[in-house]
């Protein structure tokens, strides 16, 4: 396996990361997971020298991320950074956001996630994340004091459409 440097992260991950969006027949519609398949393919991923691993809480109606936590047992977990997104359809509230993330870490059955990612956000979305304070929850001078006291999360990352840039949320990149 190869390793690249993460940026100026200070980090080296796999060249090659695994996407838990589809197991076993999931792409062409078989809402039916395999679990023990899809636990066995992350872990030989994983023994294979595979160290970032990608999620959502949307992927295979719900249960990628629960499937991934399953299989970073017996200190596989150690092993890997996982990404994982907040699924911006379900949020109507702060409270939603904080009990999504929640949501996600159990599942996960994990006390931090690597990599959070906020992605797709349309610009009417954006408009209602505005407007219940989502800006606020993710603004970096609180959030960074908030994850560093609980090492919940390690990199928060944004990718906002071209809609949205420039509609009044920067975030400049944080040095140690």
């Amino acid at each position: 396996m190869q390793y690249r440097s993460f940026g100026k992260l200070g980090i080296t991950g796999s060249a090659f990361g695994l996407g838990c969006m589809r197991f076993n027949g999931a792409a062409s519609g078989d809402s039916v997971i395999d679990e023990e398949k899809a636990i066995s393919l992350i872990r030989h991923a994983i023994d294979g020298g595979v160290t970032y691993l990608d999620t959502a809480y949307v992927y295979l109606d719900r249960t990628s991320e629960t499937i991934l936590g399953k299989a970073l047992k017996d200190g596989y977990r150690d092993k890997v950074m996982i990404a994982t997104k907040m699924p911006i359809d379900y949020v109507h509230s702060r409270e939603d956001m904080e009990a999504l993330f929640n949501e996600e870490l159990r599942k996960l059955q994990t006390d931090h996630i690597d990599f959070y990612l906020m992605h797709g956000i349309r610009k009417e979305r954006w408009e209602q994340f505005k407007a219940i304070g989502a800006p606020e929850f993710f603004e970096l001078s609180k959030l960074v004091r908030y994850v560093k006291q609980h090492h919940i999360i390690k990199h928060l990352c944004f990718y906002l459409t071209r809609e949205i840039r420039g509609g009044g949320f920067y975030i400049n990149p944080m040095r140690n």
